[in-house]
């Protein structure tokens, strides 16, 4: 049978490698020893005066464990070349352990925008831009964010972006609006990597570029944080930029004009996968506060695990979670084996499935939590929250499903239709039908 996922018997074979063994067993020991400790005492230290902003106590407890991770070979495994050379696969099993802990991803140097970016940069990086701003990333000492989705139009076909980038000498001049833009709120972000439009006329996909501006650079003006069901996510934030005549060197392009959409498949591609893995870390933990949760507390007489449909909950949850980590270790394994482009009907297959279905095992731990399960007293609440902002996040759900709908209707593509309908109706019940006077037929069928 036509299908648009194809497998192979090889692509069942989701074992990690016997040389990423070692480190996610070092990973797992580091987080639970070094990054679970560490962000307790984070959250803390937080300045509750300053809110766009760290204490200085934070950054010394974080930048603690960064370079513990350092000395202990724990750094920039996402990406292949300039890190530990792991494969999607392998990365898949770290990043799954990376997303039951908020600092988990930024300890080891694998956070978002930043992974997605360093991958652009690395890949496509003129020497100059990844002197100046790759090789600081790969240390960890600065953030960066990622600037595509436009107000007032559908940024989920990037097509309609309207931020201009217009050249003028040996510069680009660039005016427009962005909103949610990840991580731009942090005071150590400190270069964006903007999606334009330099040839307003151009072929359809030819009209975007990516360009490196600097967010101190005149004319960047921070507007203020786009909130999340109410939480404006300080100190990261998501925010509203606008571009006022922003002047950049032309040196900034990356890869050239019009190469935008090419450099977004590049990185979109396992920016997807990795989200998708640290989600389903977060699923496991919220699976592990539901059923610690439902065991100590009692109401009517019994454990809440046990009191209507809580323990069939339970277990749907957990037979999700293996549900979920098999599709991803598979989209994982087919952008090793078949490449970013080959596999996207994968990648879109789990970014639009995972972060749905997650959602739902959040929900379900917070309704076993009752009213402290939407409060600041566990991590559910924001956990929701930024489950649910990943089914907008990299393109809503609707165009993942619309690839994979496409591609399975695709491989159907030449198929013969018969001339005549056939019938598979029995003709000794089709006559009774027919010569059915009182409608006999219909209530009592054949004798």
């Amino acid at each position: 049978m036509p299908t648009g996922l194809k497998s192979s018997p090889d692509d069942f074979d989701l074992r990690m490698s016997e040389e990423a063994r070692p480190f996610y067993e070092q990973v797992v020991d580091f987080l639970e020893r070094v990054v679970d400790p560490m962000q307790k005492q984070f959250f803390k230290e937080a300045d509750p005066m300053n809110r766009w902003g760290y204490t200085e106590r934070q950054l010394e407890l974080l930048e603690g464990a960064k370079d513990q991770a350092k000395a202990e070979g724990l750094w920039n495994f996402f990406l292949p070349d300039t890190g530990q050379g792991l494969s999607n696969l392998d990365y898949a099993y770290l990043a799954v352990e990376l997303g039951k802990y908020p600092l988990g991803s930024e300890s080891l140097n694998c956070s978002a925008p930043d992974t997605g970016n360093m991958e652009v940069l690395e890949r496509v990086g003129t020497p100059e831009q990844k002197a100046e701003w790759l090789e600081p990333l790969l240390r960890g000492e600065i953030r960066s964010a990622y600037a595509m989705t436009e107000p007032g139009l559908p940024s989920s076909d990037a097509k309609n972006i309207r931020t201009q980038a217009v050249k003028d000498g040996d510069e680009y001049v660039i005016n427009g609006e962005k909103y949610y833009i990840s991580g731009a709120g942090d005071p150590r972000c400190k270069i964006m990597i903007v999606m334009c439009q330099t040839s307003p006329d151009g072929p359809p996909h030819r009209k975007q570029s990516q360009i490196l501006v600097p967010i101190d650079t005149p004319g960047v003006k921070i507007l203020g944080p786009m909130h999340v069901f109410g939480q404006d996510d300080a100190p990261h934030g998501h925010m509203h930029i606008r571009f006022d005549d922003v002047r950049v060197p032309a040196s900034n392009m990356l890869l050239g004009e019009g190469r935008g959409f090419e450099i977004s498949q590049l990185r979109l591609g396992p920016g997807r996968i990795h989200h998708c893995m640290r989600s389903i870390g977060a699923a496991e933990k919220a699976l592990d506060l539901m059923v610690r949760r439902g065991a100590t507390r009692e109401g009517f007489g019994k454990p809440l695990v046990r009191l209507g449909g809580n323990m069939e909950i339970v277990a749907r949850a957990r037979t999700e979670i293996e549900a979920m980590r098999m599709m991803v270790l598979r989209a994982a394994k087919a952008m090793d084996t078949l490449g970013n482009a080959e596999a996207r009907v994968w990648i879109s297959a789990v970014k639009a499935m995972v972060p749905e279905r997650v959602c739902q095992i959040i929900d379900q731990a917070i309704q076993m939590h009752g009213a402290t399960g939407v409060s600041q007293w566990t991590p559910l609440a924001s956990m929701y929250a930024g489950q649910r902002t990943l089914r907008l996040a990299d393109g809503p759900d609707e165009v993942h499903w619309m690839v994979v709908g496409r591609a399975e209707v695709a491989a159907y593509d030449g198929l013969e239709v018969p001339l005549e309908q056939t019938s598979y109706a029995d003709p000794e019940l089709t006559a009774a039908w027919a010569e059915d006077k009182d409608n006999s037929f219909m209530f009592s069928g054949p004798a």
